[in-house]
């Protein structure tokens, strides 16, 4: 049934701290929640290591994949634990405003402290206000995403698309 709502756009939450424990996942279920002050919300599974890490420190990272790594987006997705990090090829940058490392790689990563956690079935929905941002502004010439640059798509399991160049105006 949920797959009715896809396909949904991937990211990847990087919890824990520099200089200590790391853990990278992908996820769909991200949303915008305000945009005075910027609020987002994740939906991670208790038995996920990125939720222990974000519970213990209070604060994450959403970073914006495109296909160019999606190799590690799938790695990322599909493997748990911190072990998976060795293999990725990605590379940590110091944040901002966090102690969560960003993904240099990625178009944008947004760092953010937890200012809201509440159970909804079978997940936990993290809110996290946006204290700092950084992208390539190539991607997001004038603050708007460039058609073609290369976003990821998930449909289901290990399937992905890319979104098309060309823009469709509603009028």
């Amino acid at each position: 049934m949920k797959r009715l709502l896809y396909p949904m756009r991937t990211y990847l939450i990087v919890s824990g701290r520099i200089g200590g424990e790391v853990n990278v996942m992908a996820a769909d279920w991200v949303t915008m929640v305000s945009a005075d002050p910027f609020i987002i919300a994740v939906s991670i599974s208790p038995k996920r290591y990125t939720h222990k890490l974000i519970t213990r420190y209070k604060e994450f990272v959403v970073s914006v994949p495109t296909v160019e790594i999606l190799k590690d987006v799938w790695l990322f997705g599909s493997r748990s634990g911190p072990g998976k990090l060795s293999e990725a090829r990605v590379t940590f940058e110091k944040p901002v405003a966090v102690s969560v490392p960003l993904i240099k790689e990625a178009v944008a990563n947004l760092e953010c402290k937890v200012i809201g956690m509440h159970d909804y079935g079978d997940h936990t929905l993290f809110i996290g206000e946006v204290v700092a941002y950084t992208y390539n502004d190539k991607v997001f010439p004038d603050d708007e995403p460039k058609p073609g640059s290369g976003f990821i798509l998930h449909i289901a399991k290990d399937k992905f698309t890319v979104e098309e160049s060309s823009v469709v105006k509603a009028r």
